[in-house]
């Protein structure tokens, strides 16, 4: 390997070329319409998308990105969608990945809160039902694919294991974060022996002027927030002040950022509980983030704003702290990760997300949805086109989605 190799590689890091803000519109806008199976699943689409057939980045770097998303507060896999738009096509990449990914489902939801009919009966159920299956196929591929690049060796496999089982064991909404810290001190002991993974680079086009200044301003509206609702309890402030509260604090996102909405919209009355779960239950049948379902709970308050004012502010409050602390660990994260100590800690920490990753392929995504060996089989049909016949997500969840009606109807 020559030097000036490796100065071409530090020029244009983790990516061929730069790309464009439509191209990567276009491209989550695509994940957007077709991502079944919550924030895990997103990251197998995401994995599949831009490391696999896209080569945006390499499976280290995006390895290394899931585990600082993991770490943080805030949605994770918006984060890393955000983070990849980021890093090819800059601010106006990441808006883009942000409005891709984001807006369909949001949408979908704004449109079921103003009575848009719930899918029903033996088609529609099937439907819905087919579309999950498509979760266990992409989790799966997520999972057998890091495992070999991630756990090559027993110290690694070993500290999936017990991250794994840590998770499956656990009934604390934090095992996650803990999983992640284990496996960060059981890395600096155990992965300090391990061969180095090559030069991998992780730029984005954030200043750390940049990121103290979205750092000041994620603490300045978590404090701020609630004194100004206190003041203007009936305005658009007390709405906002309640969904950036559960975006800041909630870790891991998708399901674990349940509990934080219902206290914050039903408990002050805002929103019933019969309301809440029926807008719970369609967010499971729309792809994209959980998140969104922040769209639909701030058409439905019964304060004022809502409708789709409601919507607008309860999907910005949500979203908007996670991408602020996003962008404040950001130009951090590379230069941390090259030092010796940290590069020991992060094959840890990516071992154990592999583990995270396996544990959620039984639970919740097994579990609630491999229920008939109708449903293994059309599981295990969309795994073997992901790996053998390196088939295309969206034709993965058409087969699915064809599979599941059909298998109802029958």
């Amino acid at each position: 390997m020559n030097i000036e190799r490796i100065s071409d590689s530090e020029a244009e890091p983790s990516r061929p070329r730069a790309g464009s803000p439509l191209e990567v519109l276009l491209v989550f806008l695509k994940l957007g319409l077709t991502s079944f199976g919550g924030p895990i699943a997103h990251i197998g689409y995401f994995r599949s998308e831009f490391v696999e057939r896209r080569k945006w980045l390499d499976e280290q770097s995006y390895a290394d990105l899931v585990a600082l998303c993991q770490f943080l507060p805030g949605p994770a896999s918006s984060q890393v969608g955000f983070s990849l738009g980021l890093m090819r096509a800059g601010y106006r990449g990441a808006l883009a990945a942000w409005t891709g990914f984001t807006l369909p489902s949001a949408i979908a939801l704004l449109l079921f809160s103003y009575g848009a009919s719930a899918l029903s009966g033996p088609v529609g159920t099937g439907l819905v039902h087919g579309l999950k299956l498509v979760a266990v196929a992409i989790v799966a591929q997520a999972v057998w694919g890091m495992a070999r690049t991630l756990c090559p060796d027993r110290e690694r496999a070993s500290i999936a294991t017990i991250a794994a089982l840590f998770i499956l064991f656990s009934t604390s909404s934090v095992a996650q974060i803990g999983a992640i810290l284990l496996g960060g001190i059981a890395g600096l002991w155990l992965c300090r022996a391990a061969q180095p993974s090559g030069e991998s680079h992780f730029a984005v086009p954030v200043s750390r002027a940049a990121a103290l200044t979205a750092l000041a301003a994620f603490l300045i509206l978590l404090v701020g927030l609630p004194i100004l609702a206190r003041l203007w309890p009936y305005s658009g402030t007390a709405l906002f002040d309640a969904f950036y509260r559960s975006g800041a604090l909630v870790f891991g996102g998708g399901h674990v950022v349940l509990p934080l909405l219902r206290e914050a919209v039903v408990t002050p009355g805002w929103v019933g509980d019969d309301v809440f779960l029926t807008g719970y239950g369609a967010a499971q049948a729309v792809p994209g983030p959980l998140f969104t379902f922040a769209a639909y709970l701030g058409a439905v308050v019964k304060t004022s704003p809502h409708g789709i004012a409601g919507a607008i502010i309860g999907l910005l409050g949500i979203f908007l702290p996670g991408v602020l602390i996003l962008l404040a660990a950001l130009p951090y994260w590379d230069s941390f990760r090259k030092r010796a100590g940290a590069q020991a800690m992060m094959r840890g920490v990516n071992a154990a997300v592999v583990g995270i990753l396996g544990a959620a392929l039984y639970s919740p995504v097994w579990t609630s949805t491999v229920q008939t060996p109708r449903d293994f089989a059309i599981a295990l049909v969309g795994f073997v086109l992901l790996m053998a016949w390196r088939a295309p997500p969206l034709v993965v969840v058409a087969f699915s989605a064809i599979a599941g009606i059909g298998a109802a109807i029958l």
